[in-house]
């Protein structure tokens, strides 16, 4: 593998395939993980049968890999990749399902009539010798085919994309001309839809529950935090002037003026100009909650009599009843 690409190309990459191959390797990931083993009741089992506490646990499976194509455009010296679909692999033969990716690009080619397949993508920490073979057989579809490489590794460090673009060049080593992987950069290029998209997305979080949560439960939780973190900030304040009342740290007067006068924002809170301000915004919002409840139980009742009325009218037609309301 070569360090950097030669060939001048600009790829431009959409969001939505680095968030398609993610999920293509969540959702292998977890279909992957073993059940939780069945609870054993040693005293059922006979003493040599029974399990051995001091066993060793299983030793965890290794990451899976998955693999799919990328589809775009090519105008010129730029390739834009716009989407992606999933493949089989078959790790004994250690090839693709020629079938299923003729299937996949005959149904795109129906929805995307503009769009080719540029290449293919994987998941894992850097390119494998196993996955030339790969790159090669696809060189049918495309003579200069691109693999897109998606790291899932997580590194709190690393503060720009896990993914890598390669492209293949024929190098001449040690006198023999040989295919090799070469990086290229890319740029990330989105449009409208993918913007909101990627927005709703990244404002969702799991709650305890198990289901997201909405954007005020997302305010509500960086106000919480805020809140968290002035009351440590507080703590370190109070144990700091504990420390120096005690004289345990010396005395320093540029700080103890710059706490009395965030000291002196507290009692601010305690006017009665703050009171009043306070008590009219409580019950303003009380007010509203009330109104939204009548507005609620009306619309209920509503339903009911509509309901009600109805039956009514068709008993009435029956029996020569008429409505009660």
């Amino acid at each position: 593998m070569a360090s950097s690409s030669s060939s001048g190309l600009t790829f431009k990459l959409h969001p939505l395939v680095i968030v398609n191959i993610s999920d293509h390797y969540t959702r292998v990931k977890s279909q992957m993980q073993p059940p939780p083993p069945p609870p054993i009741d040693s005293l059922s089992l006979p003493s040599d049968t029974a399990p051995s506490s001091s066993s060793s646990p299983s030793a965890p499976p290794p990451p899976p890999r998955v693999y799919g194509c990328v589809i775009g455009v090519q105008r010129g010296r730029t390739v834009e990749i716009f989407n992606s679909f999933e493949l089989l692999y078959d790790p004994s033969t250690n090839s693709l399902d020629r079938a299923f990716l003729e299937k996949k690009q005959e149904l795109y080619k129906k929805v995307f009539p503009h769009f080719y397949v540029l290449g293919w993508y994987s998941t894992g920490s850097d390119a494998q010798e196993s996955d030339m073979h790969i790159h090669k057989a696809l060189m049918d579809i495309n003579e200069s085919p691109v693999y897109v490489l998606l790291n899932p590794s997580i590194n709190h460090a690393q503060k720009d994309l896990p993914v890598t673009i390669f492209e293949s060049e024929l190098h001449v080593i040690d006198g023999i001309p040989q295919l090799i992987f070469v990086r290229s950069s890319y740029t990330i290029e989105t449009v409208e839809a993918e913007r909101i998209s990627v927005d709703h997305v990244a404002h969702l979080k799991p709650s305890d529950g198990g289901s997201a949560a909405t954007q005020l439960a997302a305010h509500l939780t960086g106000i919480h935090s805020a809140i968290k973190m002035l009351n440590s900030r507080i703590r370190v304040l109070h144990h700091y002037l504990l420390s120096m009342q005690k004289g345990e740290i010396p005395c320093e007067n540029s700080l103890l003026r710059q706490v009395s006068s965030l000291l002196r924002r507290l009692p601010a809170i305690e006017s009665g100009k703050f009171l009043d301000d306070f008590l009219m915004e409580y019950n303003d919002t009380l007010l509203i909650t009330y109104l939204a409840m009548f507005t609620n139980c009306s619309s209920a009742m509503n339903e009911l009599v509509d309901k009600f009325n109805t039956a009514y009218d068709r008993h009435s037609r029956r029996g020569g009843r008429t409505a009660f309301f």
